[in-house]
């Protein structure tokens, strides 16, 4: 192992502690990072803004005043690139958009904010799709992000570029989103751990609408541990953010070991969708079709919680409305959000984005009653399960990583679909009952070049600490996230 190696590769809070006694200086891991990123980089095209002279200033900063025996924060010299949906002062933000390409905010967000007073080094921007539209990594700016276990395939997104760079060790951790499932599915395609906390958790600001909850803000890292760990730093309230939740992030700094022997886990079954193909039953006579490399993997893992003394049984929730309360409340946000550039800069727009957009001008008050009465409908059902069991295992989404050259799955096992996401249901049905859920490394496919699967934990509304302990036992278990993507083979 490379010298490099032996720095970028420590658990986070391994790497903080060694920051925190001067056993490292900020400069030293600094300038290890900075290597690994101009190694490895401009194979996967993960950290496209990069500043290394201006990270390595800070840093050197940082050390100055630890000698002079300033305390440190709790992140003090670990570096940190954002993604390029969240506004830094100073530093380009282009929403992977050629309308803001040159676009220089002029305000942090809150967790920008946040993780600076931690001491957390800014080091870029990581890449995403067009205004984090589509679970798939490309955009007009500056082209698309590869997965680093195989350069032909998505990193997937919308948070695919601070998935790859965590994954190849340019990044100890990072930050994402997650609307439909935009830090679940990067690190389900990239062998690493996404966390979508619960709504309030983490303070979204400044935003458009201060009370919007479809979409989160949350940790991506290589173990559920560092995920943790990022997120003590992330949580806590915040008054700018209405819906921010009282409880401060020290409370993620906790060690996660729990005893599980007895733990109830509803594991969601499959059943064939037709000959040779798999589903999985949402209510009724409705079925998500999920490709046959994924339902493999993910059927081995039931006996992993058995082994740790959980009660599994096969049972699910009734999520029927899921879709349509999903696709309308996407939609309204996306008028919100973005309906004065259809007018402005139509010609500039991804076809996807200006599709979200003119489908949030087609609503009318009775559907958007509808769909929030769906949503609060579908929390409830949600709720009541998991009283029943405390935790519920599924697929993140329905295949394993498509190749990079393809917008998005129009099919599963000879199942067409109607939108653009259709393929990652398993995620954004989640996303709409409101409750925690995180994607930790479960194993990979059978292909030439073997692709990660990951495996979701959705656990009760608020016990964020409980998912991530019930995922840590997992990860312990199956050891499935200590495998290195193949680019760093190569490099």
């Amino acid at each position: 192992m490379s010298a490099v190696d032996e720095i970028v590769f420590q658990p986070a809070r391994k790497l903080a502690r060694l920051l925190r006694t001067r056993k490292l200086s900020a400069v030293e891991v600094m300038r290890a990072f900075i290597a690994q990123v101009e190694r490895v980089d401009p194979k996967v095209n993960a950290i496209p803004t990069f500043l290394p002279e201006q990270a390595l200033g800070a840093a050197r900063r940082l050390d100055n005043a630890h000698r002079r025996g300033k305390a440190p924060g709790v992140l003090a010299g670990l570096p940190i690139a954002y993604k390029d949906m969240i506004l830094t002062k100073g530093i380009r933000t282009t929403f992977g958009s050629p309308v803001y390409r040159d676009n220089v905010p002029e305000v942090d967000h809150a967790i920008v904010e946040r993780l600076t007073a931690a001491g957390a080094i800014t080091l870029g921007k990581t890449n995403t799709p067009e205004f984090a539209a589509g679970s798939q990594t490309f955009n007009p700016v500056f082209g698309a992000t590869l997965n680093p276990h195989d350069l032909t395939r998505t990193c997937g997104g919308s948070s695919g570029g601070a998935a790859v760079a965590v994954a190849c060790g340019m990044l100890p951790f990072a930050d994402g989103s997650d609307l439909g499932g935009s830090l679940r599915n990067p690190g389900n395609f990239n062998n690493v751990v996404g966390f979508r906390p619960t709504p309030g958790r983490v303070p979204y600001w400044p935003t458009i609408d201060a009370w919007a909850s479809l979409s989160v803000i949350g940790p991506i890292a290589r173990s559920v541990d560092d995920a943790a760990f990022l997120l003590s730093a992330l949580a806590g309230p915040d008054p700018r953010s209405p819906i921010s939740l009282a409880e401060p992030g020290a409370r993620f700094a906790r060690r996660l070991e729990r005893d599980f022997r007895k733990a109830r886990v509803a594991f969601w079954p499959f059943e064939p969708l037709r000959v040779g193909s798999r589903g999985m039953r949402l209510a009724g006579n409705e079925m998500v079709p999920v490709d046959g490399r994924v339902a493999a993997v993910i059927a081995r893992q039931r006996k992993v919680f058995e082994s740790l003394g959980c009660v599994v049984e096969d049972a699910w929730p009734d999520l029927s409305g899921a879709d349509e309360a999903f696709q309308v409340l996407r939609a309204l946000g996306f008028v919100q959000r973005y309906a004065p550039l259809l007018e402005m800069h139509r010609d500039q727009l991804k076809e996807t984005v200006a599709w979200n957009i003119e489908e949030g001008m087609r609503l009318d008050g009775p559907r958007i009653a509808r769909a929030m009465a769906l949503r609060s409908d579908l929390f409830r059902r949600m709720r009541e399960f998991l009283e029943r069991h405390e935790f519920l295992v599924m697929p993140v989404n329905q295949v394993p990583p498509f190749p990079v050259s393809q917008p998005y799955p129009d099919e599963i096992e000879g199942v067409r679909f109607a939108t653009y996401i259709d393929w990652m249901k398993t995620c954004y049905h989640v996303t709409v009952t409101s409750h925690p859920a995180i994607s930790v490394p479960a194993g990979f496919t059978d292909d030439a070049l073997p692709l990660p699967v990951g495996l979701q934990i959705v656990g009760r509304h608020g016990d964020d600490f409980g998912v991530l302990q019930l995922a840590h036992a997992f990860e312990a278990a199956t050891r499935a996230g200590e495998r290195r993507p193949q680019v760093l083979q190569e490099s």
